[in-house]
Parts: C-alpha cells; structure tokens; sequence
C-alpha cells in the first residue's frame, strides 16, 4: 500500500467529555431564547462531536434544539414573574399584592359609594301631622330605601339607598331595623313645611341579613351573601347578652382593639369583594355570645359610575305614619361624588407601606398625607389630599390638610361639608394631642388644550384611529390618579408619551408656550382637549 502523504488522527474521540465532567459545560446563566438555544449548540458540540455535526437551521435536530430553548425561555420567564409576584415592589397580579397585604394587616379597599344630598316633598303633609303632635313619626321601611335608576353613563340599573343624617352630620346607619324615622319637627323651614332635607342617597342597594351565633369558637365569622360590598358599609347590631348587645364599629384590623370588651370586627373580602364579618375573640376585641342574634345591613354596588348630576334622581318613596301609608316625592339636591372602583394595586403599593408604617397613629407627615389618600368615609372617598405644617414658629404644630374630592376618573371638586367633619374626627382619634389640624380645600386648576398631531399622509384613513389613541394618551396623563399637589405641568412630558405612539410623526402644544408651574395647594386638572391632525 503506497503512502499518500495524509496523516489520519483520532483525535477527535480524544477529547470527548466523560459523563462526570458533563455538567461542567453547561451554562446555567442561559434564560432566554437565544442564549439558551447557542448553549445547547456549543453543548451538543462538546460532548456529541462525532454523532452530531449537522447545524443547519433546516435540520431536524436545530428544530429540537430551539423547541427545548423555546420551552426553556418559558419556564425561565415563569420563574422569574413567580419570584417577582412575592415581592410587593415588583407584583403586578391584584390578588397577590393583596395577599401581600395583608401579611402587615393592610386590605385593600374595594368599590366606593358615591354621596348626594337628598329632599323629599310630602305634599299631604298638613294631614296626619296637622296636630302637631311630636310623638308622630313617619317610618321608611328597608325596602323603601333603595331607589333604582337608568345610569346616565352606560344606560344600566343604578341603585340608591337612602339614609338619615343626624344633627351632629353623621349618617344614622346602624339600628336594628333598617328603617328611618323623620319627625315632623325635622322639616325644612317649619315643622310642617313637608319638607326633609336632613337626607343622604349612597350608591348601592341595600341588603338586610340576620341570624343568630351558635358556634362555640371564640372568633365568630358572618358570611355576607350578597357581592360585590361596598366599601365601609356594613353595619352591623348585635342583640342578646347585656356585655355583647349594640353596635360594633368596623376596624382595620383586630389588632387595634385596646381590650377584649371592644365591640369591633374586621372585614375580609376575596377577589370578587364578597365579604366576611369577623368579630374578636375576647382577647382582641369583644365575641358575640352563644344564643346572640345579629343584624347585618350592607350595601352591593359602588364604582365611578354612581357619580351623577344634580337633580338626576325624581322618584316616590313610601312611609307610615301609624300604619297608614304616604308618598313623596324624593330627589338629589346635590351632585353625587366620591365613587370609585376598588383600590388599584398602584394606589396600594404606593401607600400601603405607608399605612404599615405609621401603625395606626398619626405623628410624622407622611402618616398624615397616607391616611388622608386612603380615607374612606360614609360619603364617598378622597380625591387627593396633600398635608403641609405652617411656617410660623408659633404654629409649627398646626397642619393644614388639603382635599378635595374626585368627582370622577379626570375630575375632582371641592369636599363636602360633610366629608369634611367626617375625616376631620377620623384624624383627631389619632393624632398627637399637640398637633392641631385645618382641613383646607385644595385649589384646583384647568386648563384647555389645543393638540396639534402630524402624521404620514399614508395614514389619512387612520386618522380616526390616531386621534382616539392621541386623546386617551392624554386622558391618561391627566388621570386623577396620576397627578398630586405641586406638580407642575412640563409641556415635553406630554409630548414624549404621545410620541411614544408608533403611527403619530411629531406632535405640539399650540395654545400654551411655557410649562406651568402651580403651588403646594394646587392641582392640575383637564378641563377641555382639542386634537388636529396634519398629514405630511
């Protein structure tokens, strides 16, 4: 056999990887699709270098090579959302910053009640009254209370309930009927004008639920049937033993009761706001006793769709006076503000920590700025609220607490009296006995906008299209959520988000020149947006 000059080697067969070393080669920092998919082909090439040499993007086995890297990516990218889902600064699904929550004892609010003020016209009043006989009452029975109406924003059923608002401007809510009684002493301008005005109409309809306590665990739970509960309205009226009987006042938490005999209960609610009363067990806060009855009433509804106009609601309601039945005329004498869908994950993890933190007492300014953002009261909730300490030396502890409240997603308005009085009391329970607090109204702000947007003439047809996404661009800036005392309105802010929109070419502000700057007590709010489209 001749020599043909090539020298022939195995060397390749020399340098496979035995089995222990294997491991050694892999690359364990590969989580995405490309970097996993070169791995396994520098793998592959290391340990199969003879029984593999085909990486063809056409060949069989490249095609299983990127379908393991493909499932790999998969799992890679669940693994970290899973690791980001138990960190409250990284969460994004609503159910577990919840349940993050409420590791530190912090719930996040569900749907808000909007608030009008309400006037019922008895026009038989001279009738039964006529005497002037004090002991009259005229009685509204539970169903009677709850008025339905079309929604004027998407035509559906509305419902409202109606409450008695006692002379200190606290709504009667607890009792243990559900009716109201209005006296004809309490009429407007006369005790036999026949007319009431001491009237609120809360969004949501009313529920009724009773029953009695049979279990012997120390911590009682009642089951509310109806969903979804508004936010602050159950009440709830035990009856029964001398030292468990009258109204428990909800709480936060069980942890701020100050002793067993405090009538309190907590409210958990699940993922659609179907709720569960929980009451003490006799060490934090007072338990109801075997053979206790109790009276639970509720509201189902809340959401920004309960905010309306003046005068929206003509209706008859129905009352006894002696058994003997009467009708009115009922109607809101007052826009109805402050409702609000549940508590947005934004909103909670902004100021949760805060809420943690300031441990349900009211010393630094952080606390006060977080409890009056996440206040929620038997009128309706905060729009915004902003807390300042007077610069005076002689006023350093007096706190002027600015609000106003949200009329809806892109408005806000002055604060009621009544909301007003009712945050008032809710901050003086747990503020330091120094500290003195104003609440102030907030200055609001508008502003008209004239949007002129140029896109390619090849989108003329777009042109609908482009101008709806434009405006819910802005819209979206201007959201109520989205703005704070003292921020100042910077032109380019607004220009670099609509420019984020793929189909729009250049965009400019035509009817202002210069940002606009606004001080501690002002806000900036939308008032009217007008979009032009040029094509180029």
């Amino acid at each position: 056999m001749a020599f043909t000059g090539e020298v022939k080697s195995d060397f390749l067969k020399d340098v496979i990887i035995p089995i222990s070393k294997r491991p050694s080669v892999i690359n364990y920092a590969a989580t995405d699709f490309l970097s996993l998919r070169d791995s396994l082909i520098e793998y592959i090439q290391a340990v199969y270098p003879l029984e593999y040499e085909n990486f063809s993007e056409s060949d069989l086995g490249v095609m299983l090579i990127e379908l393991v890297a493909y499932m790999g990516s998969v799992f890679s990218l669940k693994a970290d959302m899973l690791a980001n889902e138990n960190y409250i600064r990284t969460a994004k699904l609503r159910k577990n910053v919840k349940k993050l929550l409420e590791l530190i004892g912090v719930r996040m609010k569900g749907p808000i009640s909007a608030a009008a003020n309400a006037q019922i016209s008895w026009p038989w009043i001279s009738q039964p009254w006529v005497s002037g006989d004090d002991t009259y009452t005229l009685t509204i029975t539970p169903d009677a209370r709850v008025i339905t109406i079309a929604s004027p924003e998407d035509g559906a059923q509305l419902s409202y309930t109606l409450y008695k608002v006692l002379p200190s401007g606290k709504v009667d809510l607890s009792n243990t009927n559900g009716n109201i009684s209005l006296a004809h002493t309490e009429s407007e301008g006369g005790s036999l004008s026949g007319v009431h005005e001491n009237l609120v109409l809360l969004e949501g309809s009313l529920v009724s639920q009773g029953g009695g306590f049979t279990s012997t665990e120390s911590s009682k739970v009642v089951s509310l049937t109806n969903s979804p509960v508004v936010e602050g309205s159950i009440d709830v009226f035990i009856d029964g033993d001398s030292d468990t009987s009258g109204v428990y006042t909800q709480v936060d938490h069980l942890y701020a009761a100050s002793g067993e005999g405090d009538k309190i209960f907590q409210v958990s609610t699940d993922d659609d706001f179907k709720a569960n009363v929980v009451f003490g067990d006799n060490v934090m806060g007072q338990s109801p006793s075997i053979g206790d009855t109790y009276f639970v009433t509720y509201r189902v509804g809340g959401g920004s769709r309960g905010n309306i106009r003046n005068g929206i609601i003509n209706t008859s309601v129905a009352g006894t006076i002696n058994e003997v039945a009467y009708v009115g005329d009922l109607t809101n004498i007052s826009v109805g503000t402050g409702g609000a869908n549940a508590e947005t994950t934004g909103h909670a993890k902004r100021y949760a920590p805060l809420t943690f933190r300031r441990q349900d007492r009211l010393v630094t300014l952080p606390d006060f700025e977080s409890f009056a953002n996440s206040y929620v009261s038997p009128y309706g909730s905060v729009g915004k609220a902003s807390v300042v300490t007077r610069s005076a030396f002689c006023s350093a502890n007096i706190l002027d607490v600015y609000i106003l409240e949200k009329a809806s997603d892109l408005q806000l308005r002055r604060a009621t009296p009544q909301f007003k009085k009712a945050i008032l009391e809710a901050m003086n329970e747990k503020k330091m006995l120094t500290d003195e607090i104003v609440i102030v109204d907030g200055l609001i702000r508008t502003i008209d906008l004239v949007l002129t947007v140029r896109i390619d003439k090849e989108l003329k047809r777009q042109e609908p299209d482009i101008i709806s996404l434009v405006r819910s661009t802005a819209l979206d800036y201007f959201y109520v959520d989205n703005r704070e005392f003292n921020q100042d309105f910077i032109l380019q802010d607004l220009i670099r988000s609509i420019h984020e929109i793929d189909l729009v070419r250049f965009a400019t502000i035509d009817n202002l020149d210069d940002d606009i700057r606004i001080e501690h007590n002002e806000i900036i709010q939308l008032n009217n947006l007008t979009i032009n489209i040029v094509t180029i």
